[in-house]
């Protein structure tokens, strides 16, 4: 967690987040889970500093894994909070008295830094350097721990993925309607059934996709209504473990019935991409190499891809993946740039394509680079008729 070099190369005396846990980096930093904002120093020597509640002060030293905890009484905060009858203020106060005392003047923050409190301080003589976060490229690789993590979340995952492909492929079919023990089978009930599966292993999950048709052919649709035969149904689950933070992220479409041609052609032409994708993934290997060759099996097959026209509306629309860790879209990203992939890296390889009058297609892996290649992650079937 040292960014001490990169402070000293800015000539900044600190770094400083606020923010809760559902904030990567400060969850990643501090190790600390709690939903009310608290603050983590980093000092141009290396030296950490949590501040928390009074009332946290028992939970950060014996979770996080910073030593040096901090609380707000320390620095006689409801005192401030009366003569200043402001909260806002008063933790302002708090902090630029925490600030003063360790000689600290010069500051980088993240991006997202509460300007208040930003403003407040400068009135006070603190100044502030809004830097691109440190820890982001820190969290691109992966300890074995973290994998370890994220391989538990993915297992979570592929059990919901069954329960859902298992409904579509039990339901009965009547007139291109799909119906569960006599009730139409919907989205909505699906995408309920993934959620409490997940929860039976402890992981959560929001916008879980299950896209039926034309609601398909928009990538993060999180679809509505009845799902119906013969037409492709995309089902894309990214949950979080409600214990480690991590999250995973699969995608699977099926089919209950007989699939168009073209249907059947995209869905050959995703799992070809994203095979060519696949056998690209190693260390040294630039993004936007994997990207290419994923727009080449497209463009070969007379689909468009989105290398030829940024404002593209039908075909592959989007990045071949992205980064997956404390946040379920973090770098690297597989699309038009010049990033190499490392050894340790979490990643997606999900191409998929898209068009309003068909449906869409998408097929979504997790997968580790490893030293000589990747590993995959997940062991879930790709079948396509169900």
């Amino acid at each position: 967690m040292d960014i001490s070099n990169t402070l000293s190369k800015k000539g900044l005396d600190a770094y400083i987040m606020i923010g809760e846990s559902h904030n990567a980096d400060m969850y990643y930093t501090t190790g600390f889970f709690a939903s009310d904002k608290f603050t983590y120093l980093q000092t141009n020597s290396g030296d950490e500093i949590l501040l928390v509640s009074e009332m946290e002060r028992g939970r950060a030293e014996n979770e996080s894994r910073i030593t040096n905890i901090r609380t707000t009484q320390d620095y006689d905060y409801r005192s401030k909070i009366k003569s200043r009858s402001d909260p806002s203020i008063a933790f302002s106060d708090t902090l630029g008295e925490l600030l003063g005392k360790e000689g600290i003047r010069k500051i980088g923050v993240p991006h997202n830094f509460p300007f208040f409190i930003a403003q407040t301080l400068k009135e006070q003589g603190f100044w502030f350097m809004p830097i691109k976060s440190p820890f982001k490229d820190m969290r691109t690789k992966k300890s074995e721990s973290e994998i370890a993590n994220i391989e538990t979340v993915q297992n979570a995952c592929e059990k919901a993925m069954d329960t859902a492909v298992n409904l579509i492929s039990n339901a009965s079919e009547s007139d291109g309607v799909l119906y569960n023990e006599g009730v139409e089978l919907t989205s909505e009930y699906v995408r309920n059934a993934i959620e409490h599966r997940l929860l039976d292993f402890g992981c959560e999950a929001e916008a879980t996709i299950v896209a039926c048709g034309k609601q398909s052919s928009t990538p993060h649709w999180i679809g509505e209504g009845t799902l119906k035969a013969n037409e492709p149904i995309i089902i894309d689950i990214f949950p979080r473990s409600k214990t480690n933070r991590y999250f995973s992220d699969m995608s699977r479409t099926v089919v209950k019935g007989t699939p168009s041609r073209q249907l059947k052609d995209m869905y050959d032409a995703v799992i070809e991409a994203q095979n060519k994708a696949l056998e690209l993934v190693k260390p040294g290997v630039l993004c936007n190499e994997i990207h290419n060759a994923v727009c080449d099996v497209f463009e070969e097959k007379g689909y468009d891809t989105v290398r030829n026209n940024p404002k593209l509306k039908s075909g592959f629309l989007h990045s071949t993946g992205h980064g997956v860790g404390l946040e379920v879209h973090e770098l690297p990203s597989l699309g038009d740039n010049g990033n190499k992939l490392e050894s340790g890296n979490v990643i997606t390889v999900e191409p998929g394509l898209y068009y309003p009058e068909i449906g869409g297609v998408r097929i979504e892996d997790i997968v580790v680079v490893t030293e000589k290649g990747c590993r995959n992650l997940t062991e879930f079937e790709k079948k396509f008729v169900v």
